[in-house]
Order: C-alpha cells, then sequence, then structure tokens
C-alpha cells in the first residue's frame, strides 16, 4: 500500500477562511493518523484574486496553529540548507521543500500546458476561440430557458482544422476545453458520500487552459495531485460537481485516481452558507479576538466531526484529534458555526492556563486598551515587576470568566480608575445613611487590622465573612438579613465602594487585587462622602 498522502491547496487570495482551516485540519489529521504525509502547495493560478502578501499569511496561519508540513511551501529561511530545498522564484522569502514540487502552480506554467497540449493531440480537449462576449449571450439565452449552463462546442463542430491552425499562427487568444463524453454515467467513490453518480449530458466541456496561459483549477489540481502522489483528496463540498471532470482528466491521461472526500458546507445560524456578511470567517481575526489556537482547533475540528457514538469528550489537543479522527465520522449534512460554542470552547482552554501564560498573552490586548494605557500612564514611578504583578492579580480573578482575551479587564476597569461614587448603590436593601456608614466603618476598622503580610484573598475572606456573620446593629435587621442570607449588610457596601458597579468580584478578591492601601483609601473617601 502507499504511503497516505495529502495536500492543502488554499488560494492566496487574502486570508485563511475557516473553511478553508478545516479543510487543512482534516487532511493534516487523516495524514498523521496514518503515518502520512501532509504537505501544502499554492494554488495561485487565478491572478484576477491574487493578493499581495496572502501567500506568507496563509503560511503563517498554519504555522501559528502548528499544522506542520511533512513537504511543500514553508517560510522559515532555515530550510533553505536542505537538499530538497529552494527558495521560490516567484515569492522571496518562501522556500518550497521535498522532492515533488514545484509547489506553487504559478511556476508550473510550461508543465500545465504540456499536459492540455497532449490531451488536444490525443483528441481529449479542443481548441476553443469563442469571445467572452458570445459565450455570456449564451448563458443568457440558457438561463432564460432554464437550461443548464453547458457550452454549445460552437469550436469544436465548427472550426476545422485548418481554421484551428490559421489562428494559432495569426497568435488569436484561444482557451483549450475538455471533451466530455455524451451519454455516460460516471461513477466515483466518496469517502464521506459514498458512491456518486454523474450524467455526462448535464457537465459541461470545462475550459482547462485559460487565454492568459494559465490552467484551470480542474487541469492543475490533477496535475498537481498526480506530480506529488497524492492519495486523498480531501476539499469542500464545492467542489463535488467537479468531480467527474477530475475523473476523466484522470482516465485520458492514464492515472490512477486518489481518493475524494468532500465535506459538509459550513453554515451561519440561520443555515445559509457561512459568508464574511453574517459574521468573522478569516481565521486571522479570531486570533486577533483573543481567541486561542488549541480552542480553533478543537472547534473547528467538531465542524462536521465527531470523535463517534458514545463519546462525550469535546476538549481536544491536537495530539488527541490525531489520535481520535475518522473520516467515517465526518457528517455529509452542513455544519453550523455556533460562535457560543466557540466561545465556550475557548473559555476551558483559557481555564488551562497559568497565571504566567495567561499573563503574557494577555498583555498585549491590555496594552490596546485605553483604561490601561492610562492607568500605566499613572503609575509609571511602579517597577515593571509591580505592575506586572497586579496584573497577574487581576487575571487570577477573571480567568474563570474570560470567554476571549480580548476580554481581559473590560468588567472590572474600576481595578485601573477610582471607584465611582453612588450613595444609592452603597446601600443593602433600605440601610439608612447611618446603618451605610457604621457598616463602612466596620469594613474599615476590620481591614486596618490586617498586616500586610496576611492581606490575602483567603484570609479577607475568612476574616471579612466572620465580621459579616455577626449580628447587625438593629434586631428587626438581624433577622431581615438571615433570610436574606445573612452578609449583605456588611458585603454589600464594601463591595459597591471598591468597585462603584452593580455587578463585580467578591468584595475579598477586589481588596486582595488592590492592595491594603488602596482598599482603605476608597473606604476613607467613601466615608467622607456620606
Amino acid at each position: 500500500m502507499n504511503k497516505i498522502r495529502t495536500r492543502f491547496a488554499p488560494s492566496p487570495t487574502g486570508y485563511l477562511h475557516v473553511g478553508g482551516l478545516r479543510t487543512a485540519l482534516y487532511a493534516y489529521l487523516f495524514a498523521k493518523k496514518n503515518d502520512g504525509d501532509f504537505l501544502l502547495k499554492i494554488e495561485d493560478t487565478d491572478r484576477k484574486r491574487f493578493v499581495e502578501g496572502a501567500v506568507e499569511k496563509l503560511i503563517n496561519s498554519l504555522d501559528f496553529l502548528g499544522l506542520e508540513r511533512n513537504e511543500g511551501v514553508m517560510l522559515s529561511k532555515v530550510l533553505s540548507s536542505n537538499t530538497n530545498s529552494q527558495e521560490s522564484k516567484n515569492y522571496p522569502g518562501v522556500f518550497e521543500v521535498g522532492e515533488y514540487g514545484p509547489y506553487i502552480q504559478s511556476e508550473k506554467l510550461e508543465i500545465y500546458k504540456k499536459y492540455a497540449d497532449e490531451l488536444v493531440k490525443n483528441g481529449y480537449a479542443y481548441y476553443c476561440f469563442c469571445e467572452p462576449e458570445r459565450l455570456e449571450e449564451m448563458r443568457k439565452e440558457q438561463t432564460a430557458k432554464k437550461q443548464p449552463p453547458i457550452y454549445d462546442r460552437f469550436c469544436l463542430q465548427n472550426v476545422s482544422e485548418e481554421e484551428v491552425n490559421k489562428n494559432l499562427k495569426n497568435n488569436c487568444p484561444y482557451t483549450i476545453r475538455i471533451k466530455v463524453p455524451h451519454d455516460e454515467i460516471i461513477e466515483a467513490d466518496d469517502i464521506i458520500r459514498g458512491r456518486v453518480k454523474f450524467n455526462t449530458n448535464l457537465v459541461t466541456d470545462q475550459i482547462l487552459l485559460k487565454s492568459d496561459g494559465f490552467p484551470t483549477y480542474h487541469l492543475a489540481s490533477v496535475i498537481d495531485d498526480h506530480d506529488m502522489q497524492t492519495t486523498h483528496v480531501i476539499r469542500g463540498e464545492e467542489w463535488l460537481p467537479s468531480m467527474p471532470i477530475h475523473i476523466l482528466l484522470y482516465r485520458y491521461f492514464g492515472w490512477e485516481a486518489p481518493k475524494f472526500a468532500h465535506l459538509p458546507l459550513l453554515l451561519n445560524p440561520d443555515k445559509s452558507k457561512l459568508s464574511k456578511r453574517q459574521g468573522d470567517v478569516a481565521v486571522e481575526d479570531y486570533i486577533k479576538k483573543g481567541y486561542l489556537k488549541e480552542a480553533i482547533i478543537n472547534f473547528v475540528a467538531m465542524l462536521g466531526w465527531n470523535p463517534g457514538k458514545g463519546e462525550t469528550q469535546e476538549i481536544f489537543t491536537l495530539e488527541e484529534l490525531v489520535e481520535k479522527f475518522d473520516l467515517s465520522h465526518v457528517h455529509k449534512a452542513g455544519a453550523v458555526f455556533d460562535i457560543k460554542k466557540l466561545d465556550w470552547i475557548n473559555s476551558q482552554w483559557i481555564k488551562k492556563l497559568s497565571i504566567e501564560e495567561l499573563y503574557q498573552k494577555s498583555l498585549e490586548f491590555f496594552e490596546e486598551k485605553e483604561f490601561y494605557k492610562s492607568w500605566n500612564m499613572k503609575h509609571e514611578a511602579c517597577s515593571t515587576e509591580e505592575k506586572e504583578n497586579y496584573l497577574k492579580k487581576i487575571l487570577t480573578i477573571e480567568q474563570d470568566r474570560l470567554q476571549n482575551l480580548s476580554e481581559v479587564g473590560e468588567s472590572n476597569q474600576f481595578f485601573f480608575h477610582d471607584a465611582n461614587f453612588d450613595k444609592e448603590l452603597l446601600r443593602w436593601k433600605d440601610m439608612s445613611d447611618e446603618d451605610l456608614k457604621k457598616s463602612l466603618e466596620k469594613s474599615l476598622t476590620v481591614l486596618e487590622n490586617i498586616t500586610d503580610e496576611n492581606w490575602t484573598r483567603e484570609n479577607l475572606e475568612k476574616i471579612l465573612m466572620e465580621k459579616a456573620d455577626e449580628k447587625p446593629a438593629s434586631l428587626a435587621r438581624f433577622a431581615e438579613s438571615r433570610r436574606a442570607g445573612g452578609r449583605g449588610e456588611l458585603l454589600w457596601p464594601l463591595r459597591a465602594t471598591l468597585t462603584g458597579e452593580k455587578k463585580s468580584p467578591s468584595p475579598f478578591e477586589c481588596a486582595w487585587v488592590l492592595g491594603k492601601e488602596e482598599t482603605l483609601s476608597r473606604l476613607k473617601n467613601t466615608i467622607g462622602k456620606i
């Protein structure tokens, strides 16, 4: 049995689409599960949609996500010392590694032309000199008559060999079209969809070589997969209608076709095809928003795949995905892109981080926020270590609540500026001003007596809870306080004083983060205003 070889073949049109990432991920997982090779090639023959710098962005995204290639297109200059490595002619700084290159289609134009000419010579393809205007008019008529958009073979049936040679001699623009046999049923196996059948009467004579000398996807992908010894072609469902053209090309060339697996569409929650009109579709967008690479890989893997019946595991490392992945567990139906599910998966991965890791990954997001910039400027006299420790404290209490890293500090901005004073917010139920002041003074006395060494979350909670459980000044309120959970008369005013917010972490956590000096300062300031 030949060694399994899969490939990811993106077009450099601007960014890595989440659908493209899923294709790459499944090809990677399938290859690694079967001790095979995973390679990257670049399909850059559509020059109208080409975006400068997109090749490098695609490679960077795959590298960031940890999808390492055995061969194909790489960025690292270290690879230039590899005996099977050379720098790309068209993309400086991009290297092609492996013995089955070139891995960039724009570097293989002569090869594609040679094979296209061979098909014409053997009667499997023909020259087409139709102008775009004629083809557009033909399509309009077919649409009006509700007919399938199939080329009418005008050039095959009406242009003589003599005219063909004359046009070629005069450098007339032309394309090369495949000659699809009529009245035939083409059958093939798809790993995900089973046996599929195509009636060739509904298949048009697709263009193989365009008038600019560049091949279309149909010709280039078949030649590439043969040259690169691809054993399994894993791609999106949108390419399923092209399958008969590719099967015919393998037949015409006399090559063995690889096995195909067409993945289900990615859908918006309303079941429409996933598109930028309804949200972000670029992997880069999610990275910039603070989604961890582990969470992105985990989430994308589950878009159309599950580990099997009875399996309840939802959080997977890349290594675990390799171990459990099976193409037979990929669904036929479209997969809904549920951002809430991504948020949940990301929150689970955030919880797995150490505080040091969380700090390192969060710092760039803090530095983008105005409230952090103001705080940092105000505390410019503090050492880097002091500021780092302060942020780590904040992250310690935020970690279990974060869905993505871009949220850091957002819900707790009171850690970066003075708390807002709102006397009505300070009141626990119907407290009078006198009772409110007594409650805060009690908190102040308790906190003043805690030493710096004992200023920990655990000690603050233990001591304040003990004080909160003491009998309130009013016996009537004592009974009411007990019915309401008991501790609000002391803890609510304290928390509201430290944060100025209706919702926030506990007063013990807030006091621990703010530190003794700032906590006492906020208490004294509030007491003075009542």
